[in-house]
């Protein structure tokens, strides 16, 4: 389904760059983008939210694994999740704690399905709250109605009805939002035009000298803006960051990037794409 599409070169402020546009389906164009100076390689998926047969939906891994317990859910892969509920298109969510499991990357990293987690920030999947936070978290938030805004919750809203969190804007009103921190990693974000017509799901490859170095939350926020988003939110990332993509043959999946584990890690709860038939 991820066909061949238009290879362009762009000189960029960041330098010479090679970028890669396809639609795979109705609503959805993504694009790929690799610069030199300072070695950088995105994905983007634009999504039409004027196409009156796009959905999005947020599903958690697999099932409460301890009822009124601390734990919500247990980890599954991105596209596990995607090929059990139908996805088009698959990034991964909110930031997350498992049990008994402490972060690294490749070879080192724990994470693996079955294990039992808990989202950080509030969670909706089609109407059903999920999860809850003390503080108030940026959320990307789908109302009833199917209309999308960005927006800080604790607790989700009367007819929020799927709600992912990340852990910081990035663009208000337009806006950067400065960060102390200018770390690079790899990221995963969402951003909405001020119309809210288009949302932009970005994946940005990191910790890969000479390849991808990832960005900051300002090189982020800046990059979104390019994209035309006037609010964002920052997901998970590191070796949680993923795109994947629903290939031709049912219940596969292409993974755009590069997870730094080597492979795709199982996390807490993804924001799905999915195209009406």
């Amino acid at each position: 389904m991820l066909a061949a599409g238009l290879a362009l070169a762009a000189s960029l402020c960041g330098g010479m760059a090679d970028s890669v546009t396809n639609h795979p389906f109705p609503g959805i164009t993504v694009y790929s983008e690799s610069r030199s100076d300072p070695p950088t390689r995105l994905f983007v998926a634009e999504i039409d939210l004027k196409e009156p047969r796009i959905r999005l939906r947020v599903a958690r891994g697999g099932p409460d694994p301890d009822g009124p317990g601390k734990w919500q859910t247990t980890l599954m892969r991105p596209t596990g999740i995607a090929a059990r509920e139908g996805f088009d298109l698959v990034v991964n969510g909110d930031f997350f704690r498992a049990r008994g499991i402490r972060d690294a990357e490749g070879s080192n990293s724990t994470y693996r399905a079955t294990v039992w987690a808990a989202v950080n920030g509030p969670a909706v999947s089609s109407g059903r709250i999920w999860s809850v936070s003390t503080n108030d978290l940026p959320c990307l938030v789908v109302h009833k109605n199917h209309k999308i805004a960005i927006q800080k919750l604790k607790l989700p809203l009367r007819g929020d009805w799927e709600v992912v969190a990340g852990n910081t804007m990035l663009l208000e009103n337009g806006v950067v939002v400065p960060h102390q921190s200018k770390l690079r990693h790899p990221r995963t974000a969402a951003g909405l035009d001020a119309k809210g017509t288009r949302l932009v799901l970005m994946v940005v490859d990191g910790r890969k000298p000479g390849v991808a170095l990832g960005m900051s939350y300002d090189e982020l926020a800046q990059e979104l803006l390019r994209w035309g988003c006037a609010d964002a939110l920052n997901l998970d990332g590191g070796g949680s960051s993923v795109m994947a993509i629903r290939d031709e043959v049912p219940c596969t999946y292409r993974i755009l990037n590069e997870p730094t584990d080597g492979r795709v890690r199982a996390v807490a709860n993804v924001l799905g794409v999915v195209v009406l038939r």
